[in-house]
C-alpha cells in the first residue's frame, strides 16, 4: 500500500528515543520529511544520522522543551524554515511520574498537566494554520489507560485522559479543514518508560523486575511486549493519506492488552 507520504513534512515531539523515534523512523521509510524534537540536542544529533540511513525523506532537528511556550514557537517556526508547511503532527511526551494520590502536590500536579496535555494543546495551536491550507493529519499519543486506568499510576490516568477529550472535540471542529485526528494508545511495547516503570513496580512489590515482567506479559493475548516499530507503523497510517475517513478515534495498540469494547 502506498502511504502517500513522500514529500510530506511532518513535525514529531518527543523523538529522540521511544514511541516518537519508532514512528519518524516510519516516516522516514515512506519518503517524509522529518523535524525531530526532544531537549537533549546530543542525542537528537545521533538519531538523525541513524534516521537518514532508513529512507529519502530529509531528516533534522531542532531541541526544545515543549513545557515552554516560547520553545514551542521557535520549534514550529523553525521546522517551516527548514521544511516548508507542515502536513502532519505527532503529539507526544514522556510519561509522568509513577505514584498514587498522596504521593503528589499541586506542583506535581501542575507539571503532569503542562508536559501531558497543555504541551498538546501548545503545539496545536502553533500547527494549525499549516494544516488548514491543504489538510493533514494529528495523532495525540496517550496510553493504555485511557481505556484501562492503571494501578500507581493516577497522574497518567487523568490527563491522558484530557487528550482523549481535547482530540475528539477537534476532530469535529476541524475535520471541515480535512484535518483528521487521532490518538495512539499504547499498552506495554519495549521502551526506557516501561523499563523504569517495571522497575518502580518491583520495587513497590519488593519483588524482582523479572517477576514484574512475567506478570506483565501474562496480562496480554501476544503474550509479550510490543516492540517500538509495531507502534510506529500503526500509527503512520494514521498520519498518511492512506487513512482517508477514521477520525476522532482511539487506537489501542497493545497486544489485546486492555479487556475493554472500543
Amino acid at each position: 500500500m502506498d502511504l502517500g507520504l513522500k514529500g510530506k513534512n511532518a513535525l514529531i515531539i518527543a523523538s529522540s528515543q521511544g514511541l516518537g523515534k519508532a514512528v519518524a523512523a516510519e516516516l522516514v521509510k515512506e519518503g517524509a520529511n522529518v523535524m525531530l524534537t526532544s531537549r537533549s540536542e546530543d542525542t537528537l544529533r545521533d538519531v538523525q544520522a541513524e534516521l537518514e540511513l532508513l529512507g529519502d525523506g530529509r531528516v533534522t532537528y531542532y531541541p526544545c522543551d515543549i513545557t515552554k511556550p516560547e520553545d514551542i514557537k521557535a520549534l514550529v517556526s523553525e521546522t517551516r524554515k527548514r521544511l516548508g508547511t507542515i502536513n502532519i503532527l505527532l503529539n507526544n511526551a514522556g510519561g509522568p511520574p509513577s505514584g498514587v494520590f498522596d504521593d503528589f502536590d499541586d506542583e506535581a500536579w501542575q507539571q503532569a498537566f503542562e508536559l501531558n496535555l497543555l504541551s498538546y494543546i501548545r503545539v496545536i495551536r502553533e500547527v494549525l494554520p499549516d494544516l488548514r491550507k491543504h489538510g493533514g493529519r494529528i495523532v495525540n499519543v496517550a496510553s493504555i489507560s485511557v481505556k484501562m486506568p492503571m494501578t500507581n499510576l493516577i497522574l497518567s490516568n487523568t490527563f491522558r485522559n484530557g487528550i482523549v477529550g481535547l482530540s475528539k472535540s477537534l476532530a469535529e471542529e476541524l475535520g471541515p479543514d480535512n484535518i483528521l485526528v487521532n490518538v495512539a494508545a499504547p499498552g506495554t511495547i519495549g521502551t526506557g518508560r516501561i523499563e523504569q516503570l517495571n522497575r518502580d513496580n518491583a520495587e513497590k512489590k519488593g519483588v524482582s523486575v523479572e517477576e514484574v515482567e512475567k506478570e506483565t506479559t501474562a496480562k496480554i493475548p501476544l503474550g509479550r511486549m510490543g516492540r517500538p516499530e509495531e507502534f510506529g507503523k500503526a500509527v503512520a497510517f494514521l498520519l498518511s493519506d492512506a487513512n482517508t475517513y477514521i477520525t476522532g478515534s482511539t487506537l489501542l495498540v497493545d497486544g489485546g492488552m486492555a479487556k475493554v469494547i472500543s
